[in-house]
């Protein structure tokens, strides 16, 4: 199944690209269910300023919404960054089957990297987690657009 994991992770840095395009932390996510995308979103904290607005939350709306029912089983989700302990929570919640990311989050990832929400014997689902996928490009697309922002900063700054 590697063809189709990649083939859905592609689509995630397609919304991740989105983000970057308006200025905003390039997370792109897409909630597969059955072999089909039911959900995809991009970051739009800034656009719709609210901080709740990661790609993974929105997706999780969308794929909601697709399905009519809040439970997400038998549904993957790829996103291009780890995701953060919100969403990592809100994947749990709508016990989301498979957990496919890009690059680690070593500030803010709870998948493993700060906090290991997914796979917290604590709570009353686990998700099943493959990081790594297309993990230098998602990691490339955020690396760049910090280098953007810090280059605009000093130009400002001069």
């Amino acid at each position: 199944m590697l063809d189709m994991d990649l083939f859905f992770m592609r689509e995630a840095v397609k919304e991740a690209r989105k983000a970057f395009d308006d200025d905003e932390v390039p997370v792109g996510c897409v909630i597969v269910h059955k072999k089909k995308i039911i959900a995809r979103a991009h970051n739009q904290i800034e656009r719709l300023k609210d901080p709740t607005a990661h790609a993974e939350m929105l997706a999780l709306t969308a794929a909601a919404n697709a399905l009519e029912m809040k439970w997400l089983n038998q549904s993957s989700v790829y996103v291009t960054i780890e995701p953060c302990a919100m969403c990592s929570g809100a994947l749990v919640l709508a016990r989301v089957e498979k957990l496919f990311y890009g690059a680690d989050d070593p500030k803010t990832g709870a998948c493993g990297s700060v906090f290991n929400i997914t796979d917290n014997r604590r709570l009353n689902h686990r998700i099943k987690v493959r990081k790594g996928l297309l993990a230098e490009e998602c990691g490339a697309l955020v690396s760049g657009f910090f280098a953007r922002k810090r280059a605009k900063a000093a130009a400002r700054n001069n």
